[in-house]
């Protein structure tokens, strides 16, 4: 087997040091590919040259892999220039950013102009996107930097500020002023975080909403609006809530196809207002929506031109009206709710949107990960494998109002990394979650990951309403008082990927993952004295020990295999030396690396047990064991792990069709029984902590 690597792991486990720190926090964002921007600015600042990133070169590659490939029609002529290059005097922003600085170029990133549009509403959190004190005429070194939240973390994005251009003009993102750069440099600086400009096509909005502010989505389908959608709407944007709207497509033939009036198919369009307005005696509902092409408006009731602007009061018009072809235009609620198809509503500050009262939701976040072999499960149609996903608990206490019974949570699943793996031809998964009510036997308990006999018995208690290819799948639910167990997972088996998950309440509710406490309760394994051993045994020991009556390393490789080979029905490729080593080290009393009598007896009783173990587990009479059979066996033979720890262990003894042999079988259990005796013996006063110098660590990992 393939020895994994100690250094991946000690990556994993300082990364759960520094969030423990606040590391990732806005205020104390994670540096992208390790690029300080006040180091390197200084540095370009001294040297007097501008900064050119090598991590994000200007270059075809970084322009996409498909369409805006090297070489393709859409990137011929493209030119990567600075702005002072190009422009007589460019400026980074111009009295405050701005819904107008953000129009569309050449990629199909509406759904997060239209985000950043809706971030120029709200200045104290675009600044958290766009820190302060950046310029083109003020230290100025070609550098610029930008932050975004990434899946429970904020980084920080070091770019230079050489951007595509052809024929004099940006290629993508723009500002409609022509000289405010601060837009593109963040679309430059997102396009970096996803692996390249192309990455960025097509997606939703609530994406880049979650992306600038580390908050939650709501998604709305308008045809089956809420009766106060109009009054959620109007809190969200006086709150300073991100809102997105769209239409959608019937076929691909739909996409940007223009509507009878004006509106867009398949387009990101972002909702910047709303007001009602007293018109022939009724008071009617508006609500303002922005194209972020920053042209192309609704040409119905309400739109720049029409005719209802001159039966209102004329100091709400002048307030209200807006006559410039710059994407922006009002029209009524109910032509909203007819002509638009999708809403969506980041919360920013997590309010219960459902409430007349201004709540915050009570929020957690977990990291997890699939894994082939012993945490990609699968979905509920798969029964053999779903309980080996991860497990989380909620702990709903109070009802959200006095004499009811419901208390009501939002859980949002979102999948890590997609993008990036787009230009690998490999795109987003399709997942999924189900709730389990906590059965009374385990109320109260954290240490116990649920196994497969309970969700064969068991229904759930709610779920995503689908198992979809989004980044992110979210529901809102409201159930009884109680403890609950939620299980993310892919559609099918054995799909890798890497998720977070949050959860949010409107009243306090404790929350916690799931997961077996890493135990050992190994029998007793006494040896006997000589003269207890069974005399056929001494006879065979004193056969293969030779005349100095020890078992070194070979003799021991060489009794195991011939042994094993007698056994047809086990699948092995044998015991290697390395395996054979372990055991003489666990079983050696002495110190001197071979085995004696009765140090040879324990051995061989203990591997007795380990093949009926093997066997009484292996549902399918295979010769090997599945991974999922490998943790119910690890647990019978007296180990409980972690879902980490059972990640390794697969990764480091199963084959690649995830199956474990006899031999790898018997190495795994010598292995995790050495390492528990080794840890308790240093632990002389039990509290689960050992201090080592480096010469002691050195020494124990190189003996175990």
């Amino acid at each position: 087997m393939e020895p994994i690597c100690a250094t991946g792991v000690a990556a994993r486990l300082r990364s759960e040091w520094d969030r423990s720190e606040g590391i990732g926090q806005n205020h104390k964002a994670l540096k992208f590919l390790g690029q300080d921007f006040e180091s390197l600015r200084a540095s370009c600042l001294q040297s007097r040259r501008l900064f050119e990133d090598e991590t994000f070169p200007a270059q075809p590659s970084s322009l996409g892999f498909k369409e805006l490939a090297p070489g393709s029609a859409k990137t011929r002529g493209v030119r990567w220039m600075r702005p002072t290059e190009f422009c007589d005097d460019p400026h980074f922003i111009v009295d405050g950013a701005t819904r107008t600085d953000i129009c569309q170029g050449a990629l199909g990133d509406c759904w997060l102009l239209a985000a950043i549009a809706c971030l120029t509403l709200n200045e104290p959190l675009l600044h958290r996107v766009v820190p302060h004190g950046q310029s083109f005429h003020y230290q100025y070194a070609g550098i610029f930097h930008f932050q975004f939240w990434q899946f429970g973390d904020w980084v920080d994005v070091v770019i230079d500020d050489r951007l595509p251009v052809r024929d004099g003009k940006l290629l993508f993102v723009h500002s409609d002023e022509g000289a405010e750069f601060w837009s593109a440099l963040v679309e430059k600086a997102y396009a970096k975080l996803n692996g390249c400009y192309e990455a960025l096509s097509g997606g939703c909005t609530s994406e880049g909403f979650e992306d600038f502010t580390g908050g939650v989505t709501e998604m709305y389908e308008l045809r089956k609006a809420p009766p106060n959608l109009f009054s959620i709407i109007r809190r969200a944007v006086e709150r300073g809530s991100l809102l997105g709207c769209s239409i959608d497509i019937t076929s691909f033939f739909d996409m940007e196809a223009v509507t009878f009036k004006k509106l867009v198919k398949g387009h990101a369009y972002s909702v910047t207002g709303v007001d009602e307005v007293e018109f022939r005696g009724n008071l009617t509902k508006l609500i303002r929506i922005r194209n972020p092409w920053g042209e192309v408006e609704w040409t119905g009731a309400w739109s720049d031109e029409s005719r209802e602007w001159s039966g209102i009061n004329p100091a709400l018009r002048s307030r209200l009206h807006n006559r410039a072809e710059d994407g922006e235009f009002w029209m009524s609620f109910s032509d909203f709710l007819k002509e638009f198809s999708r809403l969506e509503i980041c919360n920013l500050t997590a309010d219960a949107l459902q409430s007349s009262e201004l709540k915050k939701w009570n929020s957690s976040l977990y990291t997890g990960e699939w894994r082939r072999g012993s945490t990609a499960g699968g979905c509920r149609n798969y029964p053999a494998t779903f309980w080996i996903n991860p497990q989380y608990k909620i702990m709903l206490k109070d009802p959200d109002t006095e004499g009811q019974d419901g208390c009501s949570f939002l859980v949002a699943l979102m999948q890590k990394n997609r993008r990036q793996l787009r230009r690998e031809g490999k795109d987003m998964e399709t997942i999924g979650f189900a709730i389990y009510e906590v059965p009374l036997q385990f109320l109260g308990m954290a240490g116990v990951h649920l196994k497969r006999d309970f969700f064969l018995t068991n229904t759930s208690s709610a779920r995503s309403e689908l198992f979809i290819n989004l980044r992110e799948v979210s529901s809102r639910f409201c159930l009884p008082a109680g403890e609950y167990i939620i299980v993310p997972s892919t559609f099918e088996p054995q799909k890798e990927g890497d998720f977070v998950l949050r959860v949010f309440s409107e009243k306090a509710a404790d929350s916690q993952e799931l997961d077996d406490e890493l135990t050992a309760d190994l029998p007793e394994e006494d040896a006997l004295p000589e003269s207890e051993i069974d005399e056929g045994f001494k006879a065979l020991f004193a056969k293969l020990a030779g005349k100095d009556m020890e078992i070194d390393v070979p003799k021991l490789q060489m009794i195991l295999n011939r042994v094993i080979s007698k056994h047809k029905d086990l699948k092995t490729d044998g015991f290697g030396k390395e395996a054979c080593r372990c055991m003489i080290s666990l079983m050696d009393t002495s110190g001197c690396g071979r085995l004696g009598l009765t140090d040879f007896h324990v051995l061989w009783e203990k591997i007795k047990r380990y093949l009926t173990i093997f066997r009484e587990f292996d549902l399918d009479k295979s010769g090997t064991m599945s991974s999922y059979e490998m943790r119910l066996a690890l647990e019978s033979a007296g180990f409980k792990l972690t879902n980490n720890l059972f990640q390794l262990i697969i990764l480091r003894y199963a084959k690649p069709d995830l199956n474990v042999d006899f031999d790898n079988f018997v190495t795994c259990l010598i292995r995790l029984e050495s390492m528990f005796k080794t840890f308790r013996t240093m632990d002389t006063d039990a509290d689960g902590v050992v201090t080592f110098n480096f010469i002691q660590w050195i020494s124990l990992t190189m003996f175990t």
